[in-house]
This record gives C-alpha cells, sequence and structure tokens, in this order.
C-alpha cells in the first residue's frame, strides 16, 4: 500500500506548499491595541490604511459602554436561535433602527453579513429559478446563488449590455429570476450601475438584491447607503449589509419591505437556525446607528479625505504614467487600489510600507483577479496621516 493511500491528508500539505510558491499563502496579524486610524500591530505602531471601519466607530467609548451595558444586563450571549430562545428587545430595536435608517418598511438582523446574504438568496430562490450575479461579487454572494441551487449565471462586471443579453437569452425558461450584485465592490472600490440595473430587472421581471455592506454608513445624504446615494430609495429590491464595518460591530441586516422580512422569518435558513446575535454586537450597532443620524460631520469628514487623496494621486505624474508599477482603479468610495502586476510585488510593496510605520493591505489571487495595495480612507485619519501615506508610496514607486 503506498504512503499516500495511508494517509487520506497528504494532498493538504501538497497543496499548501503550491499555495505557498504562488504567493497566494495567508496568515493572520495580530493586533494588539484598539481598533483606530493608529494601531499597535504585531508590536509595531502603524498608521492604518487596512481597515473597514470607516467613520471610526470600532473603538468608539459610546458603542463600548452600549456593548458593556447589554452584557451586563442580558448575558455575553443570546443562547438559542431567534425563534426559540435567543430573541431580545434589542433585536427588534436594532431592526427597526435598521429600517428607519435604510428607508424601509423592515429588517432583519442576522449573525453576520455572510450569513445574511446566504439565507436571503437561498430563501428567495431555488432550483427552478435563475440567478445573474456580477463576477466580481462578494463571495457570500456568489455562495449563496451556488447554494440556492437555482440555475447560476454570471454577468460580466458592471456590464448591463451583457447582463440584458443573459436576461433575453435565459430569463423566460425559468419560473422566477434575482439579480444580484455588490453597491461597492469591496475589492475594486467602484459601484455599480444600480438604477439602470434596476430598469432592467423591471423590464424583465426579476428581483433584485443589493450587497450594501461598504456603503452602509458610508455614502447617501443620511447614510443610508448606495440605494439613497443613487437615487433608487422606495424601488422594490432587497437590500443586505453588514454590522461590523462604518457601524463598527458585528452582524448582517436585510432591510426591504414588510411581506420580504416576514418570508425571511419563516424561510430563511442561516436565520432560523443559527444563535441569535449576541446583546452587546446589537448594542453596540444600534448605538453606532445613533451616532450616524446624530454625527454627520464623521461622513463628511470621511468623504474629505477621501477627495484629498485621490486629487494628490491624480495629480502625481508618478501615479498616471503608463509605465507606473502602481495603476490607480476607478473608484467611488473610501477604497482606493493600486494595481500591480504581480503577487510578490505587491506582497514586497506591502513590506516596505509597513517598514514606513504604514499598513496597506496586500490583495493577491484568488481572492482577485489582479494583485492590488488596497487603501481604505477612515473620517479619523488627519491630513498629515494622508500626507505620510502619499510620501511612503510615491517614494516607493520611485
Amino acid at each position: 500500500m503506498s504512503q499516500s493511500s495511508q494517509n487520506p491528508y497528504l494532498w493538504v500539505e501538497r497543496s499548501l506548499q503550491t499555495i505557498h510558491q504562488a504567493n497566494w499563502y495567508r496568515s493572520v496579524q495580530t493586533i494588539q491595541s484598539a481598533p483606530g486610524s493608529h494601531i499597535r500591530l504585531d508590536g509595531h505602531d502603524l498608521l492604518n490604511f487596512a481597515s473597514n471601519d470607516y467613520l471610526g466607530l470600532a473603538g468608539d467609548h459610546r458603542l463600548i459602554q452600549a456593548a458593556v451595558e447589554a452584557a451586563q444586563s442580558f448575558g455575553t450571549g443570546s443562547t438559542g436561535s431567534r425563534l426559540l430562545s435567543g430573541h431580545r428587545q434589542l433585536h427588534h430595536q436594532l431592526e427597526t433602527a435598521i429600517a428607519t435608517l435604510k428607508q424601509t418598511e423592515d429588517a432583519l438582523v442576522f449573525s453576520s453579513g455572510y450569513l445574511a446574504n446566504l439565507g436571503a438568496i437561498a430563501a428567495l430562490v431555488d432550483r427552478r429559478d435563475l440567478v445573474l450575479t456580477d463576477e466580481y461579487n462578494h463571495s457570500s454572494l456568489r455562495n449563496g446563488a451556488i447554494l440556492s441551487k437555482a440555475t447560476v449565471m454570471p454577468y460580466s462586471h458592471c456590464n448591463l449590455n451583457d447582463l440584458q443579453v443573459k436576461l433575453a437569452q435565459h430569463r423566460s425558461q425559468h419560473r422566477r429570476s434575482l439579480i444580484v450584485t455588490d453597491s461597492v465592490f469591496s475589492m475594486d472600490g467602484d459601484l455599480c450601475p444600480l438604477p439602470q440595473l434596476l430598469d432592467l430587472a423591471e423590464q424583465y421581471e426579476c428581483m433584485v438584491l443589493v450587497d450594501e455592506a461598504h456603503a452602509t454608513g458610508v455614502l447617501g445624504q443620511t447614510g443610508a447607503g448606495s440605494v439613497e446615494h443613487l437615487g433608487c430609495t422606495g424601488r422594490p429590491l432587497v437590500q443586505v449589509g453588514t454590522l461590523s464595518k462604518a457601524l463598527g460591530s458585528l452582524g448582517g441586516y436585510v432591510a426591504g419591505s414588510k411581506v420580504i422580512i416576514d418570508w425571511l422569518r419563516n424561510r430563511s435558513p442561516t436565520w432560523i437556525y443559527t444563535t441569535g446575535l449576541s446583546p452587546a454586537d446589537t448594542a453596540a450597532a444600534l448605538a453606532a446607528i445613533a451616532v450616524i443620524r446624530q454625527e454627520p460631520e464623521r461622513r463628511a469628514n470621511l468623504w474629505q479625505n477621501v477627495a484629498y487623496l485621490h486629487q494628490q494621486l491624480d495629480q502625481h505624474p508618478i501615479f498616471n504614467q503608463a509605465t507606473s508599477p502602481y495603476r490607480p482603479l476607478p473608484s467611488a468610495s473610501p477604497i482606493l487600489c493600486l494595481q500591480m502586476a504581480h503577487p510578490s510585488a505587491v506582497m514586497a510593496a506591502s513590506q516596505q510600507l509597513r517598514t514606513a510605520g504604514i499598513w496597506v493591505a496586500a490583495i493577491r489571487p484568488p481572492t482577485v483577479p489582479t494583485s492590488r495595495l488596497r487603501i481604505t480612507v477612515m473620517a479619523t485619519h488627519q491630513q498629515s496621516d494622508l500626507d505620510q501615506l502619499l510620501k511612503s508610496l510615491t517614494a516607493i514607486a520611485a
């Protein structure tokens, strides 16, 4: 008997070696401080441009206090699914606050944004239906479509012509159809063409599910997200998002009509069969929504920082040459990506930035099709922080 037949797990080690050789290997990095624009990472003090905490709320004392008080009153865990022992009045309060923020009739809170996408898609379509998904969609959207057992058909990134061709060819062959898309694409920073996509959905009688994970609290006049920002409030669609980015907590949500939310309570497996969100996380997210409504200046500070960084990058010739190793990708969000040629190059650039005291994430395949530095801007960054980043990027690129 061969060694491989004796040990059915040997393939794992060989596959890990392949990942190492391709510069795709990943490992955790330990943050040793509270979250913020400046952090301590693996023993080093760094300027943080790698966080999704866009409004700087994850370390806000009001969220911390709300979480502490909720844990003291209700304990550390919800102890069961929401339909059994896991429901608290805090959950209802948070769902009401989310629906108010998103300008929808109702909302439902999940234990993570990933679970919200999986559960919503699985409840809306099945093997008789068609799901069309942007090729750059988040993993949770893609996997939700697969798990639903519907026919899954990717369309080219933000390409409405390709989407329309696929609808014209295949929509009539299926009972129901669902178009799923990120609103802000997390690894690129660009926005989906939501108004035109909704027009197509209406023409072909499709449902639309839009993931607002990186837009909630960030985009729109009131921070409601891309739906508000793009003038689509009130149009029929299902909004999904997370409480773990601009809201500084943990969990996910679905917002929409009362009928849709009631259906999900009865048919979404990742809500029905999962322990409810902890009291501390629920209370922290509720406090975050209150801060967003009370302090619009946080969002204004964020967009001032984004505009300044865009302006400086656009004006610097080193980032606009055809031969530049750093090619900015189109962005309309606090996510700015500089595309690079090879995984080893982006890893080297990230390490050079860390040596200079700056943490910028190096994103590589298979997460994305091309390697890039992913820079995320926060409301709590000072202009001096942005200047330090620009100075280091320029030095490395030169």
